[in-house]
């Protein structure tokens, strides 16, 4: 005897938010690696104020980003729970084996991953709206990108107006103003990642016929969303912290603004433009650019490499994953 509609229902949404949880939590890292590595703030108060700020994001973003996921990768007449089911796991055993490694890879395109594969195990290459799915992965190389050239534009225009200061004066002002730059990171990330969350379950409530025909993200499910990485983000994600805040490069406050900025301007305008970017990318470009600044020799050129390859195999292993999870899907009756 199979399960009730309803009670998968029920399952793929606490999943769901399972994977938001593991997105809050592995992506923690990349909210508080900078102002962490500083010593701003100590891991305990800076995964409090990250959180804070990923929750309310809610309150400043639209849902561009839900929407994309949610109609703009697989196309909606393919979703059925089984690739949900699929979708979800994929990107959570790949979250979770990152995770383990201390690899910054991307939850969000895990997630994308996760989903193509699954959608094309049920619907065939067709299934995938191309328009959409382009964008996710034009954004690997151009939000990184913009991240890196922001920051070291920052950085160059920084260090011109605060020549004449002493360090130990500059470096006073921007531990007070890396609050703000790690605020607002946190907000961008809140904003961009957790809204993938919101579109998989709008397209599960879609996919049920609990949408009156039509797609659209409840208030509760960006109320849960936004709770599940907020309470994923309390929890950290020291492994991944240490690599993008200390093993990439050694940011001093000003750099740490800087590089927080850049990320923080990138994912506000990728999530208006409704593209759901990676977070991990983004901030690790804007790192890497605020390393080249002071001298090429200051990044370390093979942590970064080992992050870039992780960026290329996210998509294409989560899709296998996903492929993988839905005919198990099929077997255990989703």
């Amino acid at each position: 005897m199979g399960l009730s509609p309803d009670v998968i229902l029920i399952l793929l949404i606490v999943t769901a938010l399972l994977f938001d949880f593991l997105n809050g939590l592995h992506d923690a890292a990349n909210s508080i690696a900078t102002i962490v590595s500083t010593r701003v703030l100590s891991p305990r108060y800076a995964v409090a104020w990250a959180a804070f700020f990923n929750f309310i994001a809610f309150f400043v973003f639209g849902l561009h980003v839900a929407n994309t996921v949610g109609t703009g990768i697989i196309s909606p007449d393919v979703i059925t729970d089984t690739v949900i089911f699929g979708a979800l796991m994929g990107a959570i055993v790949w979250n979770i084996i990152t995770w383990a490694w201390g690899i910054p890879s991307s939850s969000s395109h895990a997630l994308i991953g996760g989903l193509v594969g699954a959608g094309v195990a049920n619907g065939g290459w067709s299934s995938v709206v191309w328009a959409g799915l382009g964008k996710t992965i034009a954004a690997i190389v151009l939000s990184p990108g913009f991240g890196f050239l922001l920051a070291l534009v920052l950085v160059l225009i920084v260090s011109w107006l605060f020549l004449r200061n002493s360090p130990l004066w500059a470096d006073a002002v921007f531990r007070k103003v890396q609050f703000v730059s790690a605020s607002l990171y946190s907000l961008g990330h809140g904003g961009n990642d957790a809204q993938k969350t919101m579109g998989i379950i709008a397209a599960l409530l879609y996919a049920h016929g609990q949408s009156g025909g039509e797609f659209h993200v409840p208030f509760w499910v960006v109320l849960t969303c936004q709770a599940a990485m907020a309470l994923g983000t309390l929890f950290g994600g020291w492994r991944i912290v240490h690599t993008m805040g200390s093993r990439i490069t050694r940011l001093s406050p000003m750099q740490g603004v800087c590089a927080e900025t850049a990320g923080a301007i990138t994912l506000f305008a990728a999530t208006f433009m409704g593209i759901p970017v990676s977070t991990t990318h983004t901030i690790t470009g804007a790192i890497v650019g605020v390393g080249a600044s002071r001298r090429v020799s200051a990044v370390r050129w093979n942590v970064a490499r080992g992050i870039v390859v992780a960026w290329v195999v996210t998509i294409p292993a989560a899709g296998i994953m996903g492929a993988i999870f839905y005919e198990m899907g099929k077997v255990i009756g989703f």
